[in-house]
Parts: C-alpha cells; structure tokens; sequence
C-alpha cells in the first residue's frame, strides 16, 4: 500500500482528512475549554465568602509548602496571590454560579450528540463539522458582550455553543468509518485525540494573552483562528474517497476495497429500538461515561484545582493543568499503534483487545486518582499524578472510543452520538458536584472526596465492559438489499463511481 498509493513520496489523501480530523478536535476542544482559565480572571474572588474560602485553602498548602519559612514569608506569599491583577471587568459570580457556567455548555452538548450523528450520515459529515465551525466562531466572539450584559446571556451563549459542539464529534467517528481501513483505524481514532492537544495548548496561550492583553482576548482569538480554520476544513476535506477531487484513483480502489460491504450505501434510519436494546451497545455507554467523567472532570475544574488549590499562579495554572493532555496525546497515538499492530497480526482478537486495554484505559486511571488523597498539597506530586492518569487514559483510543466501529461502522456516527449524550452530562454534573462540595469550604478534604469519586465511577464502568462489552459487528448494522421506501434513496455521496467495481478491485489485487 504505501509503495503503491505514496509513488512520490506524497501523504496520501486519507492522512489529509487523518490530520483536518485531528485539527478539528483541537477547535472544538479550543472553544470548549476556554471558559475553564478565561472565568478565574472573570471571576471577583474577593467578594463574599470566595476570599475567604480562598486564603483559608492557600494559607493550608502554603503552611505546608513552607514549613521552614518564617510566618511573615508565608503571610507575604498569601497576600501576593490573593492579589487581584487588573485582566479586565471581574464579576461576582460564586462558586456555584461558575460551575453553572462552566457546566452550561454540556447541557447543550447532550442535545445534538444524538441527531448530529444522524445528521452527519444523512447530510455529510464535512458540512456538518463546518457550519458548525463557524457558528462556535461567531458565539466565542460574542462571549464579552455577553457577559457584559448579565451572566444568564454568558449561558445562553454556551449552551448555544454546546449545542453546535455536540454534532462534532458524531460527525468525525461517521467520516472515519468512511475513510479508514480496519487496519488503520486506531490512528485515525488517534487522530480524534486532536482535542487533548486543543487543551493542552489552549490553557497557556489563553493564560498569557489574559495576563498581556486581558481576558477579552482571550475569547477574539479562539474565534478568529476557528474562523480562518473553517475555510481549509471545507477545501480539504470530503464525505468519501469516491467524492473528493483529489484523490489518486489507486487510492480510492485500496480504501473501497478494504471496507468492502461493512459500510451502509443506502440512506436509511438508524436501526434505534436494536440499538437501544443491545447488550454490548450498552456495556460501551457505561464504558464512555466513565472516561469522559475523568475527562470532562479535569477539562473544567483543572485549572481551578490548579490555581485555587495548589496556588499557581494564572500562567502556571494553565501550563500545569495542560500537563496531562500532553500525556494523553502522546499515549493516545502510542496505544493506537499499539492496537493496530495487534489487530493486524492477529495477536487477539478484537474483543480481547478491547477487553484487556480497559486496565490501562480505566483501572490504572482510577487507581491514581485514588492516589491523589496520599498527595496532600505537594504540587510536584498531584500533578504527577493527574499527569499519569489521564495520560493512561489515552489507552481509550483502542477501547471506548473505537468500540462504535467494531458493534456498527454503518452507524459509527450514530452510536458515538447516543453514548455521547449520556457522557456528556458529565459536563456539567462534575462541575455542579465540585461546585457543592466546594461551596462552604475549598479544601484538600474536599477535592479528596471528589477524585474518589472520579476514581470510583473509573473503576467501575470498566468493569461493567469487560463482563458485558464484545468487540464482534452485530447483526443490525447490515444493510437490508432493499432499501425501505420509507428510509430514503440511494446515497450518491456513498455510491461508488462505475471505475470501483469488482472487476477493477481483482485487477488492483493483481497489481
């Protein structure tokens, strides 16, 4: 394959799309977690019990962090951070109202996570991913305006934007099981990994823009680069191999080939009521909410446990809490491989490959968190810590989020849709939860109780997988010969050009 599609030594289309997949989680995740950094400069932490709180929680880590400094070191240290620089308009929102806020935009996610797999299978995922694009653009933008006005319009805008981000994902798992043979798929499920990077760059670009330029920018610069990124995704980027412009004939035999009849070449409705009554089907919902739990958790309250708990400064908070993204990323590419490998050399079976990534997909995550509890306020080792856990948790680019195109690549859109709404609302439920936990005091004992909770709801839902989850297609994502006459016509998006026949496949396997 690659001597033959790659004859000058040029990426072959699929890499193009891998890649505009990639950068097109890192907008999604840009604009999701800009809120996460961008509200601690928003927020007047000196006002009501937030001070309080505050020094009351700094004072403890510093006390311990400086057990041989003198008291006045330690009140001067504590008097520093409490400090207020002047990034712009602060407003009196408290602890509950910041995870309202925060939480807002999965209230809107959960919504289209259902439709916009539906929507990206029946209208194409690549104008499904772009109009999205824009609009998320367009309310980033808009975001100081907002706040400006009242903090009900900062989430109404966000449960807008979750709304448009909530078709994102579902339409990307449909464009892979468009482009990617089985035996790359784990990359191109890498490639999804595109938002760990969104994250990991987002929090300390954003924490510098809001310490030179103000929190404002911090909103106009996410928007204006996602802007800008819309245009390349709607140039580079097709629905399938048989309708992009530039794709090498070779090519297109090579990917038709080797998807051969999984993929659905009729319209048709989602098989919803099988769907909703599988077993395995469900044993992957439990097994998504799991890791997104983690996920989402660090995702909104880590630059807070950072800044508010640990006592980094703004810049730092952003660049520390960033750490485990990185990990993430790499070891999401790195577990990828990995799975290829496996699966095409027949080393396990799918099922046992998906089974036995949940330790380190899972287990070892929630295994640390537990371990976050031993930490106290040694900064060096909670973000160890954290670091490890979410970067095992990359592991999950062989397990939960590739499991969609074992049980039905015919609706791999469809499927990552439902399992991620239920997911989803772990958006805002971690944020709500931190929120009360943390309302009357915003202490070590207090996050303790909260990374058991992660830990738990980690361990717990893998467990649930590996007694009840396979990695076997069902029966349901086959495709009747007939298409129902309620159900639509065939799909000129999937069919394919008369040159891909059968005929031309045997003499591609001949050369």
């Amino acid at each position: 394959m690659k001597n033959t599609l790659c004859k000058n030594g040029c990426l072959p289309t699929r890499g193009t799309v891998a890649i505009m997949i990639f950068t097109a989680c890192f907008v999604c995740y840009m604009l999701r977690v800009n809120m996460s950094i961008n509200i601690i400069a928003m927020v007047d932490s000196s006002s009501k019990s937030n001070n309080a709180n505050k020094q009351k929680q700094v004072g403890e880590c510093i006390a311990l962090n400086n057990v041989n400094s003198s008291s006045s070191n330690t009140t001067e240290s504590l008097s520093k951070f409490t400090a207020l620089p002047n990034y712009g308009v602060r407003y009196d929102w408290d602890a509950q109202l910041q995870g309202l806020i925060l939480g807002s935009y999965f209230w809107g996610y959960i919504l289209t996570s259902i439709p916009g797999g539906y929507l990206a299978e029946r209208f194409g995922p690549t104008k499904t991913v772009g109009v999205s694009g824009v609009i998320s653009a367009v309310l980033t933008i808009l975001t100081p305006l907002s706040a400006s006005w009242h903090y009900s319009a900062v989430i109404t805008l966000r449960f807008i934007l979750g709304i448009m981000g909530g078709v994102v994902y579902p339409a990307l798992h449909c464009l892979v099981s468009r482009w990617a043979p089985p035996n790359e798929k784990g990359k191109f499920i890498g490639a999804l990994m595109g938002g760990t990077l969104g994250t990991m760059l987002t929090w300390p670009i954003l924490g510098y823009i809001i310490e030179n330029w103000g929190w404002n920018w911090a909103f106009f610069a996410p928007g204006i680069f996602s802007i800008v990124w819309c245009c390349l995704w709607m140039i580079l980027v097709s629905d399938t191999p048989e309708t992009h412009p530039r794709i090498s004939e070779d090519e297109k035999l090579y990917i038709a080939k080797s998807l051969g009849d999984n993929i659905s070449k009729t319209r048709r409705l989602p098989p919803y009521w099988k769907i909703m009554t599988s077993v395995p089907f469900w044993a992957l919902n439990v097994l998504h909410f799991g890791n997104v739990w983690g996920l989402y958790f660090l995702l909104t309250n880590g630059p807070m446990y950072m800044s508010d708990v640990l006592g980094f400064n703004l810049g730092h908070s952003g660049i520390l809490a960033a750490l485990p993204y990185l990990a993430r990323l790499l070891a999401g590419f790195l577990f990828g491989y990995i799975g290829d490998t496996i699966r095409k050399n027949n080393w396990m079976t799918v099922t046992t490959i998906r089974k036995s990534f949940i330790t380190f997909s899972h287990f070892l995550p929630g295994l640390l968190l537990f371990a976050m509890i031993l930490a106290g306020c040694d900064s060096v080792l909670s973000v160890a810590l954290i670091t490890s856990s979410l970067g095992m948790n990359g592991a999950s680019t062989i397990t939960n989020l590739q499991n969609n195109q074992d049980l039905a690549p015919s609706f791999a859109g469809t499927i990552y849709g439902i399992i991620n709404c239920f997911g989803g609302t772990t958006g805002f439920i971690t944020p709500l939860l931190t929120g009360y936990i943390t309302a009357e005091h915003n202490g070590l004992h207090e996050w303790h109780i909260i990374f058991s909770i992660g830990a738990s709801v980690y361990i717990a839902t893998g467990i649930v997988f590996c007694i009840f989850g396979t990695g076997e297609q069902q029966p349901w994502n086959q495709t009747s010969k007939q298409p129902d006459k309620t159900e639509g016509v065939e799909n000129p998006a999937f069919a394919p050009p008369l040159e891909v026949t059968v005929q031309n496949c045997r003499q591609y396997e001949q050369y």
